[in-house]
């Protein structure tokens, strides 16, 4: 077995130091989890770097390895997890240790994940084809084109990173799948000053591919041209408006609201423990008619998309609301059995310290048959909301502010001032009765989503059309 890892064979840095053979850890996995219903044993090896340039120079530049196993076993409503960065059988076998503490199994194991031979990604690492210095220079071009557009530019700062993932998900029953997972993102912010006024504007871009798409110079010429036009509109800001209004989403990564005032209510362990807003609710209306919601992680290159979830399961389209209609939640394995249902290939971790949960990949909602400028006419007072930054939100009601990073007020069907200091509020399941138009002007974001819970971090990603909601609730800051 051992001979078949050749020097090109990206499994070779699970199993570089001679501590560990793939042999062993089948055997192993075999051995530890004899007792459990299900359980695997997972491997990971990690390559990460990271490239800050602010104010005309190099202030970061960073890059870490990492490598370790994570060794889980499920029994009952029960789950022993055990983790270490080291990869050899004595550290897997101390892992083992803690599954002792499982009550055993009264049922045969559950059955392996179907295998997958289709790839979404390449398996070429990004950090290895381009030089240092190009990096570098690419982050000084930026710095230089982003100055040259406008004179009233002051600040410029941008960031390149990217990782390189090997994952081997190794079970009891022979069951063996591997992933290779690329990752890259590039982020520019510019700061512009006039009359002693400054404000700022960003654009990120990335995915699961390589570096060269991010060198391309229409790429991140268009991604200083957006950074640059944000900054400009807010210096003309006035400020927001306050009260309950009409707002218009715009396409892409706005559905961030989606994603975290809905998406995370959709996830199974919430609903399993009834402490979801859609909890129970499968067949009811939770959503205007047209309204549909799905979870995907089958999109080729996409930043939340996966070849395999972190426990062998094929990703794919999981429809959670159709037409309005509540279909079903984002499972994984341990849910999926305890509620009686199909997994969704949402077991997700951020690394082998984490045991896998029931996560979001890339989720949206589908396009509508709306003309985006209709919906626009249809609106004689509100806001439309082009960008967001950051917010909060209570995972189990719902309820969530977000800040605005790009707003304009809206007057008899007309975009109007860009606005200072908008901030939406609302919560989740209301939100999706008050859509009143979808258009069909369909986007993903641009690929720069990260997804916290329960203290882990994954990349994912968001999108929706142009959304009309009436009734939401605008904090603002006029006087």
């Amino acid at each position: 077995m051992e001979a078949m890892i050749n020097s090109t064979d990206p499994r070779r840095f699970l199993y570089r130091d001679g501590n560990l053979e793939p042999a062993t850890a089948q055997r192993l996995a075999a051995e530890l989890l004899k007792s459990c219903d299900d359980g695997e044993l997972y491997l990971q090896y990690r390559a990460s770097e990271a490239f800050g340039f602010d104010d005309g120079r190099l202030k970061t530049a960073d890059y870490s390895t990492d490598a370790g196993f994570g060794l889980r076993g499920v029994s009952g409503e029960m789950t022993g997890f055990a983790h270490a960065n080291e990869l050899s059988e004595a550290a897997i076998r101390r892992a083992g240790e803690t599954l002792t503490l499982l009550d055993p199994a009264k049922a045969s194991m559950a059955p392996a994940p179907r295998l997958n031979n289709r790839h979404l990604y390449t398996d070429g690492d990004p950090m290895g084809l381009i030089p240092f210095a190009d990096k570098v220079a690419l982050c000084q071009q930026i710095d230089a084109a982003a100055r040259a557009r406008d004179p009233r530019v002051v600040q410029v700062s941008a960031s390149l990173a990217a990782s390189w993932s090997v994952v081997e998900i190794v079970r009891a029953d022979g069951f063996l799948a591997t992933d290779i997972r690329p990752l890259v993102r590039l982020n520019i912010s510019i700061v512009c000053e006039a009359n002693g006024r400054r404000e700022s504007g960003t654009f990120g871009i990335g995915g699961r591919y390589l570096y060269d798409k991010l060198f391309e110079p229409q790429t991140w010429n268009r991604a200083i041209d957006e950074a640059l036009a944000q900054a400009l509109v807010n210096l003309e800001s006035v400020a927001a408006p306050a009260g309950e209004m009409t707002v218009l989403l715009g396409p892409g990564w706005p559905g961030i609201i989606l994603h975290e005032a809905i998406g995370h209510g959709l996830e199974g362990d919430f609903n399993r423990k009834g402490t979801s807003a859609f909890s129970g609710r499968i067949g009811e209306r939770v959503g205007a008619p047209g309204v549909t919601v799905v979870d995907d992680g089958s999109i080729p290159n996409r930043r939340g998309s996966l070849s395999i979830d972190d426990e062998g399961t094929p990703t794919g389209e999981t429809v959670l609301i159709e037409d309005g209609i509540l279909k079903g939640y984002m499972q994984d394995r341990l849910n999926a059995r305890l509620m009686g249902v199909p997994t969704t290939g949402n077991g997700r971790r951020e690394s082998y310290a984490h045991a896998p949960m029931p996560r979001m990949t890339n989720t949206f909602m589908k396009a509508g048959k709306d003309d985006p400028a209709e919906l626009l006419s249809r609106v004689k007072s509100g806001i439309f909301a082009k960008s967001f930054g950051g917010g909060q939100v209570d995972i189990v009601s719902g309820k969530f502010v977000f800040s605005c990073t790009e707003a304009y007020a809206i007057e008899n069907g007309k975009i109007g001032a860009p606005l200072k200091g908008a901030t939406l509020i609302g919560d989740g399941p209301s939100v999706l009765t008050k859509v009143r138009g979808i258009g069909n002007d369909f986007a993903l974001d641009e690929g720069i989503g990260i997804c916290g819970k329960g203290g882990q971090s994954v990349p994912a990603g968001v999108g929706q059309p142009t959304l009309l909601v009436e009734g939401l609730t605008v904090g603002g800051t006029a006087a």
